[in-house]
C-alpha cells in the first residue's frame, strides 16, 4: 500500500531529513495537473507525488533542490513562481502554472558535546526539546549510559577515540562544537581533530577558566593551529551568568548557543 503525503511528510520530519514541499496553487489554460496537487523533493528528487510530470515538473524539482542547497540559517519564507508553459518552459501547450514553494528543514541546527560528565548531562537535558540534532560522544560507557536515550534528536556515541569520530562522522563547520571533556589533557585533542578539519567552525567551546584558555591555546598553537582558528575559540564557554552548579552552567552554555544560532 502506497504511502500518504502525511505519512511520507512525517517519516522525513522523524528521519531529520530536509525537504521542499510543492503545492500546484493555481493555472491558466491547459495545466497538466489540477490545483492542490502536491508533491515533495529531497535533495535526491522527488519522493512522492506529482505536480504535472514532463518539464513542468522536472523545473518545479530543479527549483525546490536549489532552494534546499540554501544554508539553513538564510530566510526560508514560502516561494511562488508562475511559469508561462511555452515562454518559461519550453511546452507546446499554452497557460501558465502558479507553485508553492515550502522549505522543511529537518533539525538543521547540530551541536555536537564532547564529555558526558555532569554539565553535559545537564545540557542535554536542557537542549532537547528544541529542534536541534544532538549528539555527546565519551569514551566512558557508564556516562554515555546516563543521558536521556527516550530522546529522539539525541545520538549518544560511546567510542573510546573521539578525535577519530570526528574525523570519520564530522562534515560541516556549520556544526556548533562544546568541549566538555574530562579536562584539558583530553579537550587538546579534541579542539586539535575539529580544527584541523574545519580551521574557522562557527561555534565552538570549551570550558574552563582564563588561565587554561592561555594554556589550551598555546597548545594548539605548538600543534599548528592557526591564530585565525585560535581567535574562534570560546573559552570560558557559555555566558556570563549563574553559579557553578552544573544545570546552571548548562543554562549559561545553551543560552550562548542560542544567542550566536540566532545572529
Amino acid at each position: 500500500m502506497s504511502q500518504t503525503y502525511f505519512e511520507v511528510a512525517r517519516g522525513l520530519e522523524s528521519q531529520g531529513q530536509d525537504f521542499v514541499v510543492i503545492t500546484l496553487l493555481s493555472g491558466r489554460g491547459h495545466i497538466p495537473q489540477d490545483p492542490g496537487a502536491k508533491a515533495i523533493v529531497t535533495a535526491a528528487g522527488l519522493c512522492f507525488g506529482t505536480v504535472g510530470g514532463g518539464k513542468v515538473e522536472a523545473r518545479a524539482i530543479q527549483e525546490a533542490r536549489r532552494l534546499l542547497q540554501k544554508e539553513a540559517r538564510e530566510s526560508m519564507d514560502p516561494v511562488v513562481h508562475t511559469w508561462n508553459l511555452q515562454r518559461d518552459i519550453g511546452m507546446t501547450c499554452g497557460g501558465e502554472i502558479t507553485y508553492l514553494f515550502e522549505v522543511h528543514r529537518g533539525n538543521s541546527w547540530r551541536v555536537r558535546i564532547f564529555g558526558a560528565g555532569h554539565v553535559a548531562q545537564a545540557l542535554v537535558r536542557a537542549l532537547s526539546d528544541l529542534p536541534v540534532a544532538l549528539s555527546c560522544v565519551d569514551p566512558r560507557g557508564d556516562w554515555i549510559q546516563a543521558l536521556p536515550h527516550d530522546q529522539s534528536n539525541l545520538e549518544a556515541i560511546h567510542h573510546q577515540s573521539p578525535p577519530q569520530w570526528i574525523a570519520e562522522n564530522i562534515h560541516s563547520g556549520e556544526d556548533f562544537f562544546v568541549v566538555i571533556t574530562q579536562g584539558h589533557a583530553t579537550d587538546v585533542p579534541v579542539l586539535e581533530a575539529i580544527f584541523k578539519k574545519f580551521p574557522t567552525p562557527r561555534f565552538i567551546g570549551v570550558i574552563g577558566s582564563e588561565t587554561k584558555a592561555i594554556r589550551i591555546k598555546s597548545e594548539l598553537k605548538d600543534r599548528g593551529i592557526p591564530k585565525e582558528s585560535l581567535d574562534c575559540l570560546r573559552i570560558p564557554i557559555g555566558l556570563n551568568l549563574g553559579s557553578n552548579h552544573p544545570a546552571e552552567i548548562a543554562i549559561s552554555i545553551a543560552a550562548q548557543l542560542l544567542q550566536v544560532r540566532d545572529y
